[in-house]
């Protein structure tokens, strides 16, 4: 019997990126799929794509991961500095 701490648990993975993230792509695949057949154009496809990319996981950490820690500390969070 293994007993595992609560807050140490696996997310699902499939090749390099999360189950949540293979869904998104997925839909966004087929999406860009129907748009390419109506003629509304590749952003759409593009965007997928993009958004493929960033969200590619190594050791636990993705592209998208530090850009949203990036955005959070430059721009939305304010930031506090006591000079002492």
């Amino acid at each position: 019997m293994y007993i595992y701490p609560e807050n140490l648990r696996a997310k699902a993975k499939l090749w390099l990126w999360e189950l949540r993230d293979v869904a998104v792509i997925g839909i966004g695949f087929l999406l860009s799929a129907l748009s390419l057949t109506c003629g509304a154009g590749m952003l759409l496809l593009v965007l997928t794509v993009l958004y493929a990319f960033l969200s590619i996981r190594m050791e636990g950490a993705s592209i998208l991961d530090f850009l949203r820690c990036a955005v959070c500390f430059l721009f939305l969070h304010q930031q506090h500095y006591e000079w002492r």
